[in-house]
């Protein structure tokens, strides 16, 4: 485990000299949810993917090879397929669409996990969950993964405005409920392009890769502060942005 963080200490160090870290002044690391806490082989974004193109085939009438296609043009566009929805069609019932698409027993498909909750009640400041997905499907997620305990606070979709991340105003969202300030914290996400607007407002960013994403844990964007191989080294890396390796 120490080989894998050598990357990040040097990369930490190397922030600590142009000023881009302040050591010992963490307010909050927020997590994403959804294949960040768990792997995406678990299965659950697959089948909360297959509820979304049911929902937008049924109501916008569109074959399936049509709704996969207009899905890939709002995520680019728009953040999220949602986001896409709201700005081309004027979905007035979000909470439906929401509702249909987190209806899902999250235990089917997730399992408690230690090695997540030794690593979070080790990590001495505080945690938050922020999701596109809503605050309810992130709770039942922390409570299938045993680990709510250790989150003080949850934000979903709904908390920031239905913005998403891909928007700045969604984390300035976030920190005004987190009372906060964009450099008191550290965002750890599996999207990379989730991370820009996370940078822009002073965050460290942390990305969490795929299990089997062989990319270069050093080569991602300018916009990303450092690229683990799973969560669990999320660990180490803010250990040492807080003075303590």
């Amino acid at each position: 485990a120490l080989e894998a963080n050598v990357p990040h200490l040097y990369k930490l160090w190397s922030l600590s000299i142009m000023g881009l870290v302040n050591s010992h002044h963490l307010d909050y690391v927020i997590f994403d949810l959804d294949n960040t806490l768990y792997p995406p082989t678990s299965g659950l974004m697959r089948e909360i993917g297959r509820r979304i193109q049911l929902w937008v085939q049924h109501h916008l009438g569109l074959s399936w090879e049509e709704t996969q296609n207009i899905r890939r043009e709002y995520l680019h566009r728009y953040g999220t397929t949602l986001g896409g929805l709201m700005a081309e069609h004027s979905l007035e019932d979000v909470q439906a669409y929401l509702h249909f698409v987190h209806d899902i027993t999250v235990e089917d498909y997730l399992a408690p996990a230690p090695l997540l909750a030794e690593m979070l009640a080790h990590m001495p400041v505080r945690k938050a969950i922020y999701t596109n997905a809503t605050r309810q499907h992130a709770l039942r997620v922390l409570r299938a993964l045993g680990v709510q305990e250790h989150f003080d606070a949850v934000i979903g979709i709904e908390e920031v405005g239905l913005r998403n991340k891909v928007c700045r105003d969604a984390y300035e969202h976030v920190l005004e409920r987190l009372h906060t300030v964009g450099h008191r914290c550290v965002m750890v996400e599996d999207t990379v392009s989730n991370l820009e607007q996370a940078r822009r407002v002073g965050m460290t960013t942390i990305l969490v890769l795929a299990q089997g994403d062989k990319r270069d844990t050093m080569s991602s964007p300018a916009f990303v502060d450092f690229t683990v191989r799973n969560v669990l080294e999320v660990g180490p890396v803010v250990q040492a942005l807080l003075g303590d390796c």
